[in-house]
């Protein structure tokens, strides 16, 4: 189990020693928000975003940063909360801060995105997928460097279909913006296939006792259960299905691809499902960036640090190429293409990416992962 770093306040993460070696130019320094989860059930994907994130600051810094500016990192705490993504969306702009990576979630980030949008700060979210987000908003300020649900939702039922062949299948959610929309997604398209799904159904995230789905499932005959959600509920699920004898394959998206799965689900974890974006820290490109992530003992390979490695690329090409303005780096986000770990990228009018690899793989009981074969 880790340890989050709490912050109750905007806390400068990075950049601290350089600039308390130089206070004026401090104010000076190139700042970017990092609106994460550091309390609450989630904190761990924030723990990911910030690791990719701090990786290509201090990479960024020790180049020289951008014409003589150094890149200051500062960490302000959402809980992955709709309620208070608005809340931290305020405290950004308070702190006159130009740019974002992040909110993490789903529900946070369409909470706040108004607000960022109409104050004129970009925002470059590498973790979340509703298609919520930017469908029909007209913003001009919203980016990610990942996957949408409708692109990750059809992976996972192609998966389905074409590769693990259920006989019945239900379909689980956790009711929420993220959790609920990718599992739709993964349900209409095994439907549109003539796969039976047999159950559609949410839970109450944050229950600790989810028998009573379980007895649906087996009174249905379920050999086949997709999950959208998190890892906490998915982790009881598996582990809970197995203490009452339920013997099916589950599948989840990349909310419940983490590490701390395995610690609620225990041994039945092994052969879990998950659609992640595909391991871009097995490109031979990214052998310096893998490298520096592993000299200070960060994990690459997660799902959601290099996408955060990338919006911060993304946002240092921009501003070296335009100036330190959000404005002119929201135009130039939209107009060009870039070269980042995830390979090149660039964004369509609504701020979504052209295109993007999300790849199935199995989750192991020793924490590993290797590409799902069926």
């Amino acid at each position: 189990m880790h340890t989050p770093f709490r912050l109750h306040t905007i806390v400068a993460a990075v950049g601290l020693a350089a600039a308390s070696l130089l206070p004026v130019a401090h104010a000076q320094n190139i700042r970017i928000a990092m609106v994460i989860p550091t309390t609450g059930p989630l904190t761990q994907y924030g723990d990911m975003v910030k690791e990719g994130a701090s990786t290509a600051v201090e990479m960024a810094n020790a180049a020289g940063g951008i014409k003589g500016k150094q890149i200051e990192l500062v960490a302000v705490d959402d809980a992955c909360e709709p309620k208070q993504g608005p809340v931290a969306a305020n405290r950004v702009i308070n702190a006159k801060i130009g740019y974002v990576v992040g909110p993490v979630c789903s529900g946070a980030s369409i909470a706040a995105a108004p607000i960022y949008n109409n104050e004129g700060v970009v925002v470059v979210t590498p973790s979340a997928t509703s298609p919520a987000l930017t469908d029909g908003k007209n913003y001009h300020y919203i980016f990610r460097t990942i996957g949408r649900d409708d692109q990750q939702g059809p992976s996972a039922a192609k998966f389905i279909i074409n590769k693990a062949k259920p006989k019945k299948v239900a379909v689980v959610h956790d009711k929420q913006s993220y959790g609920q929309g990718i599992a739709t997604s993964v349900r209409d398209d095994l439907k549109k296939a003539g796969i039976n799904v047999v159950l559609f159904e949410g839970i109450n995230a944050g229950d600790s006792d989810y028998s009573a789905v379980i007895t649906k499932l087996k009174s249905n005959g379920v050999d086949f259960v997709y999950y959208g959600g998190y890892h906490p509920e998915m982790g009881l699920l598996l582990r809970q299905a197995a203490e009452q004898g339920l013997k099916v394959r589950m599948m989840g998206p990349e909310g419940v691809g983490n590490p701390e799965v395995n610690a609620i689900a225990g041994n039945a974890v092994e052969g879990m499902l998950v659609t992640l974006p595909a391991d871009f820290a097995a490109n031979p490109k990214n052998a310096a960036v893998v490298k520096a992530f592993q000299d200070k003992k960060r994990n690459p390979s997660g799902a959601f640090q290099l996408t955060s490695f990338a919006a911060v690329q993304s946002l240092l090409e921009s501003i070296k190429a335009v100036g330190d303005n959000p404005a002119k780096v929201a135009d130039h986000l939209h107009k060009a293409s870039f070269d980042t770990a995830l390979g090149t990228i660039g964004w369509n009018k609504q701020g979504d990416l052209k295109a993007f690899d999300f790849q199935v793989f199995e989750w192991h009981k020793d924490g590993s992962k290797t590409p799902a074969a069926k």
